[in-house]
């Protein structure tokens, strides 16, 4: 045990197994409503002990609920807390590095470049009232690492730099803030000793001079190739179908578990009660050699005449056609008192409280049968993962 918590302490390679799931999934499971549900969560947490990580948890941006997203501290806290999975959104600098960042033009809400410097490299700098516009594409891959990470936010209001981007929602907390910011690279090498999956998102991103859409496109891959992660380690991820096709045809072997993050809800008339309609088809999709679909959790679920929450058609029809599911995000939207917000806005008559988590995760788990869920606290996946399963 002192060696291992030597280690925890020098590094965060030698990490917790069994999970630490920390009291948060209990919080969540003390208010949800009494009944079946209930009982088998509550039957299995008073007998259980120890807790496995967890295929079934991604950390979305890490552990993104309470830690500065895309930092060292927030993968980690995903990995402890046993997720199955890290995701890392990779954008690039102006030396052509990939960094892990949501956006290229988030900095400005995510670090503290408006604190430093750095400041004077922004396209539009602070100015109460205004949106500054930084980008990594403007900085170096060094300039970007001498940055801290911060909870994603923003105080438009704000009358001193600072007081912009330490603006949290109120749900969230600044307790762990700042974070060791990250580039792809640094992110593989922190994870690939923890035996967790790697799940990486190419982002739609400006691109620096002399970096093609091409080069773009493989530096991702030749990062894990470089690295010697082994493919079935990495999920390579994008919203954009034609980057995909390019990974099966450069590599064929890291792109076995590509996920396509479908975009396709932001289509005028998209309807998740006819997928029929979807171009491609389901059917389309997997015949093509798709494996992995992954759509926002309010797409896959839907109410039945008695309000209860159900499959929806796109979660039926995809199944169907052979598809696992990967949906997001769990743990993204608040307090869910008021109905939870837009990842559930297809059920929202039939959230009311926070421990209506696990209502939507038993049915995306129990009668969807996802492959896993993007979750910002994966402790909570892992947890019904653990109890919930029926």
């Amino acid at each position: 045990m002192r060696t291992w918590w030597l280690g925890l302490l020098l590094g965060g390679l030698a990490l917790a197994q069994p999970a630490q799931l920390g009291p948060r999934p209990f919080y969540l499971l003390d208010r949800l409503a009494v009944g079946p549900l209930h009982e088998r969560l509550a039957a299995c947490a008073a007998r259980t002990a120890a807790y496995p990580r967890s295929p079934l948890a991604i950390g979305h941006r890490g552990a993104a609920l309470f830690f500065p997203e895309h930092t060292r501290e927030g993968y980690l806290a995903a990995v402890r807390q046993g997720a199955g999975f890290v995701e890392c959104d990779a954008v690039p600098t102006r030396d052509g590095a990939l960094v892990c960042r949501h956006s290229e033009g988030d900095l400005a809400e995510t670090t503290n470049i408006l604190s430093t410097p750095l400041a004077a490299k922004c396209r539009k700098g602070f100015r109460p009232g205004k949106k500054p516009d930084c980008r990594t594409t403007d900085l170096t891959l060094a300039e970007f690492l001498s940055l801290e990470g911060w909870p994603e936010g923003r105080n438009e209001d704000a009358r001193k730099p600072e007081d912009y981007y330490r603006a949290a929602p109120a749900w969230r907390t600044l307790a762990y803030a700042p974070g060791t910011v990250m580039s792809h690279r640094g992110y593989i090498e922190l994870l690939r000793p923890t035996g967790v999956n790697f799940i990486p998102e190419l982002k739609e991103a400006e691109r620096p001079p002399g970096l093609s859409l091409e080069a773009y496109r493989r530096r991702i891959v030749d990062d894990y190739r470089e690295a010697g992660v082994p493919p079935e380690r990495v999920y390579l991820q994008s919203f954009d179908l034609a980057t995909i096709r390019f990974w099966r045809r450069y590599a064929p072997d890291y792109a076995r578990n590509a996920v396509w993050l479908d975009g396709r809800y932001k289509e005028r008339g998209f309807d998740p009660a006819h997928p029929e309609r979807l171009v491609p088809t389901m059917e389309e999709l997997a015949a093509e050699g798709l494996r992995y679909l992954s759509p926002p959790l309010w797409v896959l679920l839907a109410l039945d005449d008695g309000g209860q929450i159900v499959p929806s058609a796109y979660a039926r029809a995809a199944r169907k056609a052979g598809l696992e599911l990967i949906p997001w995000t769990l743990e993204r939207s608040g307090p869910l008192s008021s109905g939870g917000g837009w990842y559930y806005q297809s059920v929202r008559p039939a959230i009311r409280t926070d421990g209506d988590v696990y209502r939507v995760l038993d049915v995306l788990v129990g009668e969807v049968g996802i492959y896993a869920v993007f979750s910002d606290w994966p402790a909570t996946v892992a947890f019904f993962d653990a109890c919930g399963r029926r």
